[in-house]
């Protein structure tokens, strides 16, 4: 198993707010202005902008100046960390529940034998 990993408390921190998943869905078409990212939200620009600093102090999202816009896009294997990890812990209940499933039909052999 993978040591402690700081990236993945900021990535999963960055995750769990709605707000910036529906941002990185809009960025996983492609790249956009703050300004488009921002349209579909009801809230200010700064609190808009504080969202965006989450993502990007995570690693998920980058931006870039472009005259007077910034245009944000999504940052190629930033998820690699959390994808590996997730993998692992899929791997690791998976064989607790095969462990499991043999143990209960042992169980349920023995039962049948012992009647």
């Amino acid at each position: 198993m993978a040591k402690f990993d700081s990236t993945l408390d900021h990535c999963f921190s960055a995750l769990g707010d709605p707000t910036r998943r529906m941002i990185l869905q809009r960025l996983a078409r492609g790249e956009a202005s703050v300004s488009e990212l921002a349209e579909p939200h009801d809230m200010a620009l700064p609190s808009f902008m504080g969202h965006l600093k989450k993502l990007e102090d995570a690693g998920l999202v980058t931006s870039r100046k472009l005259g007077r816009t910034r245009i944000c896009k999504l940052t190629p294997g930033a998820f690699t960390p959390a994808i590996d990890w997730l993998s692992e812990q899929s791997a690791i209940w998976e064989g607790r529940l095969d462990r499991l499933d043999d143990y209960v039909t042992n169980l349920m052999k023995e039962r049948t034998n012992e009647t």
